[in-house]
C-alpha cells in the first residue's frame, strides 16, 4: 500500500482519538457575568446564597465604582475592590474594603459572618468582618492580629474560634477572637523546618481538623498531626514520595476526603494532595523556563498507626488548581496551569479541562477529564461550590496591575459556572428535591434529622444518601475549612406517598467531626444530588 494511504489512515485514526476524547468529557460551562468589576482573587459563599469576592486595593482603578460617589479614605481610588454576588439574581453590589487584602485568609464564623484576616502592607494585622445584608459593608479591626499574616491559613475550631497559621515570615499561629487582651501568637517551628530559603513553599499550609480535635498540617512536602492546645506534635508523617513541594508558591491543592459516619463512628480520615510544581520550578520560572507541573497525587490515611502515602497519577499536570468536594463525594480539580508556578507571570499552558476524582472506586479508574472552559484561570483564580450544585469560577490575574491587552493571559473579570454532569437534564428524573426541613433549620449533634424529598422518576432506596458540606474560603489553590460528611442513614429511606420519600439521618456527634456553624445539606440519589438547603449545626 502507498505512503499516502497510510498517511490518510493515520489522520483518520487521530481524528477518531480526538473525537472520542472530546465525547468522554462531562459537565458544561456558562458565563454568568462578563465582568464583576474586579478579579476574584478570594471567594466565600455566605449562608444567604451570596458570595463575597475581593482582590487587592493597590491593583489600580477597578472596573466597578463605589456607590454614591464614595472613595476610600486618604485615596483617590473611588473604585471597589470587593463585591457581593447574589446567586439568585445574578447581580453584584460593590463593597468598600479599606486596607490591602492581597493574599489573605479567612473562614465563616458559627453565626455566618465572614472573618477575614491579614493581607499585605497596611493590611498585615487587620481583621475584617463581613455580615451580609442589603446595605452591609466591611468592618475592620486595625490590630486584630498579634503578628503580620500574609499567605496564612485559617480553620474553624470546635470551640467556635478560628486558628490562623503561618504566613510570610510568620512561623507561628494565633486565634481569633482572642480570649483576652494579652493573648499573643505561639511559635510553630514546623513552619521554619519546612521553609525553603528564598522560595518558601510553606505558605498557605493545608490544614484539616481531625476527629480527635488535633490538626493535620501539611507544609511543603511534609505533614504532622498537631495539638494546638499543648503546642505539641502528636504524629509525624512520612515525606511525600518524590519530595516535591506542594504549597505556595509551588501551589498544589488538598482536600480532606469525605467522612463517612456510621453508628456515630467515622471512617479513616484520608487527605488527598494533588499537583504543584517540581523542585526548582520557582527559580526556573523567574529565569523564563516553565517546568511541567506535577501530575501526581498523594493520598494518606492520617489516623493509621503506620500511615503511608499512596501515589496516583492525574491525567493532566496542574499547578494552582483548586480541589472542591462535590455533594456526591467526588472531588473536582479545576483551574490552574500545566507549567510554571504561582507568582507574577510565572505560569503558562492553562489547564482548561477540569478533572473529577472518584475516591471510592478502584485505583487507576478514579480520574475523569471534563469538558474544558475557554477562559484561562491561572494565578489568582478561585472556585467554590454553590447550593444548587454548580461550581462558581472567577478570577485570574497573573499581573501586579489590571492588564487587559498585549499579554498572553489578560486580567480576567468574568464569572463562570461549571455544572458537573449530575446537573445534566438527562438526570432530572433522578434528582431529589428537599421538601423539609426548611432551609436555615437548626440541627443538633447526635440527633436524628428526618428529611422529606421528592423524586419524579423511579427511586432505588438503597442508593439514597445525605451529605453535609461546609462552605469554604477559597484563594490561591486552597479551600480553607472545607469538609464533607456522609451522614448515617441506616438504610432508612422509604416511600411515603406518590413520588415522595423520607430518610432519617443522624447528625454528626461532636464539634471535632463538624465544628458548629453553617453547612449545605444535600440528598443524593444514585450519585445525583438535588439542590441543597442551609442548616446550622449546634449543641
Amino acid at each position: 500500500m502507498s505512503f499516502l494511504f497510510y498517511h490518510h489512515l493515520l489522520i483518520l485514526f487521530l481524528f477518531v482519538l480526538v473525537h472520542v476524547a472530546a465525547c468522554a468529557g462531562g459537565g458544561s460551562w456558562s458565563v454568568l457575568l462578563p465582568s464583576v468589576g474586579i478579579s476574584a482573587m478570594h471567594m466565600q459563599l455566605l449562608p444567604n446564597d451570596r458570595v463575597v469576592m475581593f482582590d487587592r486595593t493597590d491593583f489600580g482603578i477597578s472596573n466597578i465604582s463605589l456607590p454614591n460617589g464614595q472613595c476610600r479614605p486618604n485615596s483617590t481610588d473611588c473604585s471597589a475592590h470587593s463585591v457581593e454576588y447574589d446567586v439568585g439574581s445574578n447581580t453584584i453590589r460593590p463593597l468598600m474594603v479599606l486596607t490591602n487584602v492581597l493574599c489573605s485568609s479567612g473562614s465563616l464564623m458559627p453565626d455566618g459572618s465572614l472573618v477575614q484576616t491579614g493581607g499585605w502592607n497596611e493590611g498585615y494585622r487587620v481583621v475584617r468582618i463581613y455580615k451580609s445584608c442589603a446595605t452591609c459593608d466591611w468592618q475592620e479591626i486595625p490590630n486584630g492580629l498579634s503578628q503580620q499574616r500574609w499567605y496564612a491559613t485559617n480553620h474553624l475550631l470546635p470551640d467556635g474560634r478560628q486558628i490562623v497559621i503561618g504566613g510570610r515570615r510568620a512561623f507561628s499561629y494565633e486565634f481569633y477572637p482572642k480570649k483576652s487582651a494579652t493573648e499573643t501568637a505561639t511559635r510553630f517551628p514546623f513552619l521554619i523546618q519546612t521553609n525553603d530559603p528564598k522560595i518558601e513553599n510553606n505558605l498557605y499550609p493545608f490544614v484539616f481538623l481531625n476527629s480527635d480535635g488535633n490538626l493535620f498540617v501539611f507544609s511543603n512536602n511534609r505533614a504532622i498531626l498537631f495539638n494546638y492546645n499543648t503546642n505539641q506534635i502528636v504524629k509525624t508523617y512520612p515525606t511525600m514520595p518524590g519530595g516535591h513541594p506542594r504549597n505556595y508558591p509551588s501551589s498544589g491543592s488538598a482536600v480532606l476526603l469525605p467522612l463517612r459516619l456510621k453508628s456515630q463512628l467515622v471512617n479513616a480520615y484520608e487527605v488527598l494532595v494533588c499537583g504543584g510544581a517540581p523542585k526548582g520550578a520557582f527559580v526556573n520560572a523567574n529565569n523564563g523556563t516553565f517546568d511541567k507541573a506535577l501530575d501526581t497525587c498523594g493520598r494518606i490515611k492520617i489516623s493509621d498507626k503506620n500511615p503511608q502515602w499512596v501515589m496516583e497519577t492525574m491525567p493532566i499536570s496542574r499547578v494552582m488548581g483548586d480541589m472542591l468536594l462535590l455533594p456526591n463525594g467526588h472531588v473536582l480539580i479545576i483551574n490552574g496551569a500545566s507549567a510554571g508556578t504561582a507568582g507574577w507571570e510565572l505560569g503558562s499552558n492553562p489547564a482548561l479541562s477540569p478533572v473529577i476524582y472518584k475516591p471510592d472506586i478502584q485505583t487507576g479508574s478514579r480520574f475523569e477529564v471534563q469538558n474544558p472552559s475557554t477562559k484561562p484561570r491561572l494565578y489568582h483564580s478561585t472556585a467554590i461550590l454553590l447550593r444548587d450544585g454548580r461550581v462558581l469560577v472567577g478570577g485570574s490575574n497573573p499581573h501586579s496591575r489590571y492588564v487587559f491587552r498585549n499579554v498572553p493571559y489578560p486580567t480576567e473579570l468574568s464569572l463562570e459556572a461549571f455544572s458537573p454532569s449530575y446537573l445534566d437534564s438527562s438526570s432530572s428524573t433522578l434528582r431529589p428535591m428537599i421538601i423539609s426541613p426548611a432551609t436555615k433549620s437548626k440541627i443538633h449533634y447526635g440527633r436524628r434529622v428526618t428529611i422529606t424529598f421528592t423524586v419524579s422518576g423511579p427511586v432505588d432506596l438503597k442508593l439514597v444518601s445525605v451529605t453535609m458540606v461546609s462552605p469554604s474560603f477559597n484563594t490561591h489553590a486552597y479551600s480553607m475549612n472545607q469538609r464533607l460528611l456522609v451522614l448515617d442513614t441506616a438504610n432508612s429511606a422509604k416511600a411515603i406517598g406518590n413520588s415522595t420519600y423520607q430518610v432519617g439521618a443522624i447528625a454528626p456527634p461532636s464539634g471535632n467531626i463538624a465544628p458548629t456553624g453553617n453547612y449545605l445539606l444535600f440528598v443524593v440519589h444514585k450519585e445525583i444530588p438535588g439542590p441543597g438547603i442551609w442548616v446550622r449545626m449546634q449543641l
